[in-house]
């Protein structure tokens, strides 16, 4: 795995999370739906926390709202608990697939 660079702008967040990427080579600025989507449904409060502090409160909110596609239930519920503003029904992933089973899980 490849050293990540010590001025690389990124949330401070346990990189445990992202296992699967190379970090080294990722931009945190333009995968931020695939960040946010992953902390919402693995990490906890500090982590919820550090995306707001890295990305914003509003743009946290309009990923989750509008441009995450999909979540599971789980990760849905823990949206609305974290963010009391957001209303399940104007989820774009809870939209998405409201009246669909989504069996590859």
């Amino acid at each position: 795995m490849k050293s990540i660079p010590k001025n690389k702008k990124m949330p401070n967040i346990e990189l445990v999370f992202f296992g699967d990427y190379d970090i080294a080579a990722m931009d945190f600025e333009k995968a931020y739906r695939s960040i946010i989507a992953r902390i919402v449904e693995r990490g906890g409060q500090e982590e919820i926390d550090e995306i707001i502090r890295f990305y914003g409160h509003e743009k946290v909110i309009r990923t989750i709202r509008d441009e995450i596609h999909f979540l599971p239930n789980y990760a849905i519920d823990k949206v609305l608990k974290f963010f009391p503003e957001i209303k399940k029904e104007e989820m774009h992933c809870y939209l998405n697939r409201k009246d669909k089973p989504y069996h590859w899980i």
